[in-house]
């Protein structure tokens, strides 16, 4: 920290992540200005390697603006730890380039962190605007309980972040994350005795990818999205976190029943038994899933959609198992492009 820097304490460091984000930078970016001008503070770009207009548009702002030295590295643990490591605000809050954050979150937040010095971060409502999306209706169904106001086991889509809370636990987000980053904060974090809450005021609007369900499963095979969970469980291997993960990460069971339930399906051929009967019994195996779902669901689309994205996830799941890794605290090899913060 600069002398400079050291007479002029920062209070609230906003980390925008962003990868081709123009269509909602600009908003992003102008919010963040707006809501940090009301408690003192600074907003920092984390770009990585966007090849769009995101970085021109963002540097019109009073900002910080870093990017990735390799595009290679682009996942989105890595996002918050390059904001973070460029940051120096008593607290950090992560937003998403396509979010827009909203007046009042900020102030009511840091009250809270001030009542609880036992609350290592605290969140507020997302305001999700893509609502005719399979996937994200899905996600937010799965989501609902910790996206209630009161205490929760993790901050998805964005918290305020007490920054002494995170260099106790080492590092904000681990660099080799495709996803999962929050729940891996969350879970590191309360293995060593903070807590979590969400309050009962709006945080942020969020717009999110508007793509065809299918078509953004497959971008997050390509972009290995997918792989977050097995990547997850091998960084906590043998960690403190990981009984609150094996406890906690529903999905976790419902893909390891899944892959039991396509490995059963497939020892079906080696039955001693007909071959009509083998392909009665596969038959009946790979369709009930899909009837139980559309019967849960009360529609064919989500039901079909449901069971499908769990086949994606399945195969991620052990995709992400064998992904290598980096060290999580080493630093983030990044070039500052614009400091006018």
């Amino acid at each position: 920290m600069s002398e400079k820097e050291s007479k002029n304490p920062c209070r609230v460091s906003i980390i925008i992540k962003a990868l081709n984000e123009e269509r909602h930078i600009d908003t992003a970016v102008g919010s963040a200005v707006e809501a940090v001008a009301a408690v003192g503070g600074e907003v920092v770009l984390a770009d990585s390697c966007s090849t769009d207009r995101t970085v021109a548009l963002a540097s019109r702002h009073p900002i910080r603006i870093v990017q990735l030295a390799n595009a290679q590295e682009r996942c989105c643990g890595i996002g918050p730890q390059l904001g973070f490591q460029h940051s120096r605000g008593e607290y950090v809050y992560i937003l998403d380039g396509d979010m827009q954050m909203l007046e009042g979150f900020l102030p009511a937040a840091l009250a809270f962190m001030q009542a609880h010095p036992d609350a290592a971060g605290v969140g507020g409502q997302v305001v999700e605007m893509n609502t005719h999306s399979l996937e994200y209706v899905s996600r937010m169904e799965r989501s609902a309980g910790h996206m209630q106001a009161g205490a929760v086991d993790r901050l998805d889509m964005g918290g305020l972040y007490r920054r002494a809370a995170v260099e106790q636990v080492g590092y904000l987000s681990d660099r080799n994350l495709h996803s999962y980053e929050e729940f891996d904060l969350a879970v590191r974090l309360r293995s060593q005795g903070w807590k979590l809450h969400r309050i009962a005021v709006d945080a942020v609007r969020h717009h999110g990818h508007d793509a065809p369900p299918y078509a953004l499963l497959a971008r997050r095979w390509r972009t290995a999205y997918i792989c977050g969970l097995g990547e997850l469980l091998r960084s906590a291997w043998g960690k403190p976190q990981m009984g609150l993960i094996v406890a906690e990460m529903r999905e976790l069971k419902l893909y390891l029943a899944m892959l039991v339930w396509w490995l059963v399906a497939l020892s079906v051929w080696v039955w001693p038994v007909a071959m009509a009967v083998k392909a009665l019994v596969f038959t009946g195996m790979l369709a009930a899933p899909f009837i139980a779902m559309t019967l849960k669901k009360k529609s064919l689309a989500k039901g079909v959609f449901s069971v499908v994205s769990w086949g994606f996830n399945v195969a991620g799941l052990v995709r992400g198992l064998a992904m290598r890794r980096k060290p999580a605290q080493a630093p983030v090899a990044s070039v500052l492009l614009w400091d006018k913060a």
